[in-house]
């Protein structure tokens, strides 16, 4: 009975070895000692390794977060898109509705000036 389970236990085991491997392989083979890209700021707008107490610009959250805001209307077209021919005139128009909605929300932001980075 336990010969059935043999096939798991070398997959387990070789899963261990392989991983064990890899993971000894790239520890030794990276090189140590920092380089300035690694000490920029990357993709937060921060300087790396200053005083977390310092003032910040709100501008690069604001920014995210109506990439955020605008990425997520993606979510609500593709499922539109693939079932469109089945829902008739109310899912066409319903979609078409919250499109509207989402760019008077666009143009308001547009010309509130939240885009702009100045």
């Amino acid at each position: 009975m336990l010969v059935e389970y043999l096939n798991i236990l070398i997959f387990l085991v070789f899963s261990l070895v392989l991983s064990l491997v890899i993971v000894g392989l790239s520890m030794g083979l990276i090189l140590r000692g920092g380089e300035v890209e690694k000490l920029t700021a990357y993709e937060c707008g921060f300087q790396a390794f200053e005083d977390t107490r310092d003032k910040f610009d709100v501008r690069f959250y604001l920014v995210s977060i109506l990439f955020i805001i605008f990425d997520l209307e993606i979510v609500f077209l593709f499922p539109w898109c693939v079932k469109f021919t089945e829902m008739g005139s109310l899912g066409y128009w319903s979609m078409i509705f919250f499109l509207w909605i989402l760019l008077v929300g666009f143009f308001y932001e547009w010309k509130k000036g939240a885009l702009d980075w100045e």
